[in-house]
C-alpha cells in the first residue's frame, strides 16, 4: 500500500525545520560574546562607581587645601585624605589636623559652585572636593580644656602645660599675637591654623557666635595624609608634645 501523503510530507519538512533553528542558534552565538562583553563592562563599571561612592561617604574623601593657613604643614591646593568613619567612631584628639564645616561663617566669603561635571567628579570620589565651606585646621583643645596665650615665654598653654608647637610652626613665629584665655565647653573644639600670623581660626571668632569653638559634629574627618603634589607626599601625625601626659584631665 503506498504510503499517504502526510507521511510521505514529514521526512522533508522536519529536517528544514532543524537547519533553520540551527542556523538561528549559531546567528545567537555569534552575537553572544559581544553582549556578555558589554554586559561584564557595564556591571563592573557600576559597581566600582558604587563601591567608589561609598568609600568616599564612608571611608574616606579628598579634599583641596583652600588657604595658606595651615602653612608648611599644607599649603594651599595640596589634595588631602580625610579618614572619615575610622575617625568618628573615637574621641577627637588634640594636635589632629581636621577638615570641618565653616561652623558660622568663618570663610566670609561667597562659595563658588562647581560646574556639573565636576560636581559629578566630586560625587563618585574621583576629584577632591574643592570649598563647599570646608575649613582645615589643628585641633589646639578639646572639651574641658583651659586654653591660654600666653605663658611667661610666649607659648600657648593647655591645661597649664606650655606646649612647644616648634615642630609645626614656621621658624620665628609666635604661638600667638591674640591674647586669649578660654574654656572649651562640651562637644566643642578649639582649632588654630599653623600658619599663626595667616589664620582666621577660633581666635579670629571669640565674639561670634560659639565664642570661636567649633562643634565636634561639624568635623568631616581627620587629614591624614597629603596625596598631592608627589613631592609633598606625606603621613600627617599628632606632634609629639600633644603627647605629654599632663595635658590629659
Amino acid at each position: 500500500m503506498a504510503p499517504s501523503t502526510a507521511t510521505r510530507a514529514r521526512p522533508r519538512t522536519a529536517p528544514r525545520r532543524a537547519r533553520r533553528s540551527k542556523g538561528r542558534h549559531r546567528r545567537l552565538k555569534q552575537r553572544n560574546p559581544l553582549l556578555s562583553l558589554l554586559t561584564e563592562m557595564t556591571t563592573v563599571t557600576v559597581l566600582a562607581l558604587v563601591i567608589t561612592v561609598v568609600l568616599r561617604l564612608f571611608v574616606a574623601e579628598a579634599f583641596y587645601v583652600p588657604s595658606e593657613s595651615m602653612y608648611d604643614t599644607l599649603t594651599k591646593d595640596d589634595r588631602i585624605l580625610a579618614e572619615k568613619i575610622s575617625y568618628l567612631h573615637r574621641d577627637v584628639t588634640r594636635g589632629d589636623i581636621v577638615v570641618f564645616k565653616d561652623p558660622g561663617n568663618w570663610l566670609n566669603e561667597e562659595i563658588v559652585q562647581p560646574g556639573p561635571l565636576r560636581r559629578v567628579g566630586e560625587f563618585v570620589g574621583i576629584l577632591p572636593r574643592s570649598g563647599e565651606g570646608h575649613l582645615v585646621k589643628r585641633v589646639i583643645g578639646i572639651e574641658g580644656d583651659k586654653v591660654v596665650c600666653c605663658d611667661r615665654d610666649g607659648r600657648v598653654t593647655v591645661n597649664g602645660i606650655s606646649l612647644d608647637e616648634r615642630e609645626y610652626l614656621l621658624p620665628d613665629a609666635h604661638p600667638s599675637d591674640v591674647p586669649f584665655n578660654v574654656v572649651v565647653p562640651p562637644g566643642h573644639l578649639w582649632v588654630m591654623g599653623d600658619n599663626r600670623a595667616e589664620s582666621a581660626d577660633s581666635r579670629a571668632h571669640m565674639g561670634g557666635p560659639g565664642g570661636g569653638m567649633v562643634p565636634v559634629e561639624n568635623v568631616v574627618g581627620r587629614a591624614c595624609c597629603v596625596i598631592w603634589p608627589s613631592d609633598r607626599m606625606t603621613m600627617l601625625r599628632p606632634p609629639e608634645t600633644f603627647k605629654k601626659p599632663g595635658l590629659k584631665k
